[in-house]
């Protein structure tokens, strides 16, 4: 069925943001890391009580009927307890390097025996829009308990900058690299429920967290999904300067995702200072003084080097000689033509080729022929 929601808005800042995060920027993003689950009560907290592991890589993405394409595939994984009964969740998501999400799969366990409970949310792209299917099992599969299954759909106009939870683990990570979040990074998003709602991200600062048994300045995060129903979730997620994640909880939670491996700290450089204030672009034409400097500074170079080459005058004759030989041959790969012609050179005690000397070049073999054929 269509939905009749109201349309969440993509900011200016959300748009401009997403249009410049650029491919090597997420080079650095791609990586794999785990973190224990543990209780949020006293320390100490070296006891895990789960895990959580997420990876991003390149991969392909298949479709029947259309091209492959070469995406970033997020996955997630999570292992732990909730109230005393084991709960797993599992995400995996093919991300475009615009943060675009094409498929999506959330599954989610509460193993309680003897009536489990399992829920998925299956998320898929098309050029009219996006569709949305929930399923929910309660209790073990049987003709008496049969999966229950509602569909949303969603219009292309209502998915600018759609941003949906594996492509928001990517985004946390290119954030925490930047160790900035610009005001205003509203974008829309997708709820546990299907339905279309907002998730807005927010700079909390640097602070100082344990990992392990070291300390270390993590730039945290906090993210919020906010319903039409105005029930607000909330996750606060801690990073390194290298995109690591230190820590990550759910305001409310019990428990919370830590990292333990020091090691990881020796490869996480350190953050460096924002400005308070932006930088402005030096117009250095329209001062007189830059403008000065500038000059006196480019007639102080053409002196050097004018002097320069009168005190080397087989300078001259070299690149001379070089060009002389580059044209005769025409060879096909002139990087390489110059790598030989180079090394082939004596020390200069004789008179170049242009001086009545033959060339240090070794002659072409018989069979190489210019570039241009003739």
């Amino acid at each position: 069925m269509e939905t009749g929601q109201e349309i969440p808005a993509l900011t200016d800042t959300a748009a401009e943001f997403l249009s410049l995060i650029g491919l090597k920027e997420l080079e650095h993003c791609l990586f794999a890391e785990t973190l224990a689950v543990v209780g949020t009560g006293d320390p100490p907290r070296d006891k895990a009580e789960g895990q959580w592991w997420m990876a991003a890589q390149w991969a392909p993405y298949r479709r029947e009927g259309e091209p492959v394409r070469n995406c970033i595939l997020v996955q997630a994984r999570f292992r732990g307890w909730q109230d005393g009964v084991p709960r797993s969740s599992t995400l995996k998501a093919f991300v475009t390097p615009q943060l675009e999400t094409l498929e999506q799969e959330e599954q989610e366990c509460l193993e309680l025996r003897p009536h489990p409970t399992e829920k998925s949310t299956h998320m898929v792209s098309h050029q009219h829009g996006m569709t949305v299917t929930k399923t929910l099992q309660e209790g073990e599969v049987s003709p008496q308990a049969e999966p229950q299954c509602q569909s949303f759909s969603y219009r292309q106009a209502e998915l600018r900058g759609l941003l949906l939870e594996g492509a928001s683990l990517l985004l946390l990570r290119v954030l925490a690299r930047r160790h900035t979040v610009p005001p205003g990074l509203i974008f829309p998003a997708i709820d546990t429920e299907g339905h279309l709602c907002t998730s807005s991200y927010s700079a909390l600062g640097i602070q100082r967290q344990a990992v392990g048994s070291a300390e270390t300045e993590v730039f945290v995060m906090e993210r919020a999904m906010h319903t039409s129903t105005g029930v607000s979730t909330v996750r606060q997620s801690s990073f390194l300067p290298n995109g690591h994640l230190v820590q990550m909880t759910q305001v409310g939670s019990p428990t919370l995702m830590l990292l333990q491996d020091e090691s990881i700290l020796s490869k996480s450089g350190g953050f460096e200072p924002q400005l308070p204030f932006p930088k402005e672009p030096l117009n250095w034409e329209e001062d007189i003084q830059l403008c000065s400097w500038f000059l006196d500074r480019k007639e102080e170079l053409q002196l050097s080097h004018a002097a320069y080459l009168q005190q080397h005058p087989e300078v001259q004759a070299l690149l001379s000689d070089f060009l002389q030989a580059l044209l005769l041959q025409q060879p096909h790969d002139p990087i390489s033509f110059a790598a030989e012609f180079f090394t082939h050179q004596r020390p200069m005690d004789t008179p170049f080729a242009s001086s009545g000397s033959a060339s240090p070049l070794p002659s072409s073999p018989p069979d190489h022929r210019p570039a241009n054929g003739e």
